[in-house]
């Protein structure tokens, strides 16, 4: 799908999440979804906890380079739960924040990410309001649902500050 959506200026809610962090290279990003949402699947599982929606990448600092990066799900109350096998990440148990946000929606391939990362970017520019140090995705359908790359949804998450964040 080709389709462009709608940037939009909204204020998110506190979401309690669980998921595993490391940093990692940009080459292997890929790979450790494949690695780590078994893991963090297995955590809840063991934990009776169930995810209150869609798989997270949350990404801290620049993304230049290596990633800081937690793979998890959001949850409907906090919990304190491990990971049974060892592995790379730290189990994390955590909140997206409440915040100023701008979102949007990316449909289809991961590889066209950086297209609407851009559309975000020139939007943030053209309203004057700035990225903070963190933002997050939701993979609302991907493979695990669909082979089809053109079935695939995410939804970017950026808190931001600037003239119109504290106008709204």
């Amino acid at each position: 799908m080709d389709e462009t959506h709608e940037i939009r200026l909204i204020e998110s809610v506190e979401q309690p999440t669980f998921g595993l962090r490391q940093m990692v290279s940009q080459e292997d990003v890929p790979a450790l979804f494949a690695r780590v949402l078994p893991r963090v699947v297995a955590a809840l599982e063991n934990g009776g906890v169930q995810p209150a929606g869609p798989p997270y990448a949350r990404y801290r600092g620049p993304m230049a380079g290596g990633f800081d990066i937690e793979i998890g799900f959001p949850l409907a109350e906090p919990a304190d739960l491990t990971v049974a096998d060892p592995g790379p990440g730290r189990p994390v148990s955590g909140v997206l924040p409440e915040a100023r946000v701008v979102e949007t929606l990316h449909d289809g391939a991961y590889d066209g990410l950086a297209a609407t990362y851009a559309r975000l970017e020139t939007w943030m520019t053209e309203h004057d309001v700035h990225p903070l140090d963190q933002s997050w995705e939701f993979y609302e359908a991907g493979p695990e649902s669909d082979p089809d790359p053109a079935t695939w949804r995410t939804r970017i998450v950026m808190p931001v500050s600037g003239p119109a964040v504290e106008a709204g």
